[in-house]
């Protein structure tokens, strides 16, 4: 039995998530979990064709049963971000909800790919890891943090320029973060087309700010929902089709822990020592198969992967910092 859960399955990304996810035939077992409204999302999934069983769980006191068994837990749990928030903003809230469902995983399900989705992305990754060595039961081949949305842009608004460009078949890496400066699309290895240096420097504006596109359209109601359940979607099942398919030779682009992972250690010397870095990843049977070596950057990429390393620093040390200078709580108040 493959039992996928989603933590936050009744917001705005969880919902769109969810559906998406019951289409999947990998998926034997959907369990829902929110602190709200979860058994009514799963009711009405129930009722869609497809022969995985979807269960509702409300409520914190529900948090074990819904974990216990899983083979993989995404968690989009969190507040949206809103016009004029940062998510640098959205650390101080979600940080917290992050850490608890951490702390939850390693008890109930110690050995669950996690997928994390919450933002700000660069910061609970780190917070869920520090959660999970704390348990003795972290293992970096299974910790991702889902970038997705950053390549999927990437292609989208490629193509709207370059209309000869396929965007569903062409993927773009993108490395180093998942927010702002810290996202830097390779736009140099793009062999489809050419682009103008102008047309690089939109781009990548473009692709690392597409967000707030999304939140002033929105205009107070939310962010990036659906675009972002797509991606997550995607994501999820790719690492579905690796581990439990046998699907050879998937690549995805996903912000991971450097240290100990296979073939990561020439991205440890290249991003200055970071430990955390979004690359090319290789997925399989065990999570990450191999952390591909960095793609030949311009120079001016390189100008933009150092500006991202002095943001990532930053961001990975406020989240270490949360769970190892008093972040964390006993899991026994889950």
């Amino acid at each position: 039995m493959v039992k996928v859960v989603v933590c936050g399955a009744a917001g705005g990304i969880g919902q769109p998530l969810s559906l998406l996810l019951k289409q999947s035939s990998l998926i034997s077992h959907l369990a829902l979990y929110d602190i709200v409204n979860a058994a009514g999302v799963a009711s009405d999934l129930s009722h869609i064709n497809t022969a995985s069983k979807v269960t509702g769980h409300v409520g914190k006191d529900s948090l074990a049963e819904a974990l216990t068994g899983a083979h993989t837990v995404v968690i989009p749990a969190g507040v949206p971000r809103k016009p004029g928030m940062t998510r640098d903003d959205l650390f101080k809230v979600n940080a917290s909800i992050v850490r608890d469902l951490a702390q939850a995983c390693a008890q109930y399900c110690p050995t669950a790919f996690i997928l994390v989705i919450s933002n700000p992305v660069n910061s609970t990754v780190p917070i869920v890891c520090e959660v999970l060595k704390k348990a003795k039961v972290f293992d970096p081949r299974r910790v991702f943090g889902v970038t997705t949305l950053d390549v999927v842009r990437s292609s989208t608004f490629v193509h709207q320029i370059k209309p000869q460009f396929e965007p569903h078949s062409n993927r773009i890496t993108v490395v180093g973060g998942h927010s702002g400066a810290t996202i830097v699309p390779v736009l140099s290895q793009v062999k489809q087309v050419r682009f103008s240096d102008e047309e690089i420097k939109t781009l990548t504006h473009r692709i690392q700010y597409g967000g707030d596109e999304v939140v002033k359209a929105k205009d107070g109601a939310g962010s990036a929902t659906l675009s972002m359940a797509y991606a997550g979607a995607r994501f999820t099942n790719s690492l579905l089709e690796a581990s439990v398919g046998g699907k050879r030779g998937l690549v995805e682009s996903t912000y991971v822990h450097l240290i100990g992972n296979p073939g990561a250690e020439w991205n440890v010397q290249a991003t200055g020592g970071l430990q955390y870095f979004a690359q090319d990843v290789e997925l399989g049977p065990q999570g990450v198969a191999q952390v591909k070596a960095l793609p030949d950057l311009s120079v001016e990429e390189k100008k933009l992967v150092e500006i991202a390393i002095g943001e990532l620093k930053g961001n990975i040390a406020k989240g270490v910092s949360f769970i190892t200078e008093g972040g964390a709580t006993p899991a026994a108040k889950l």
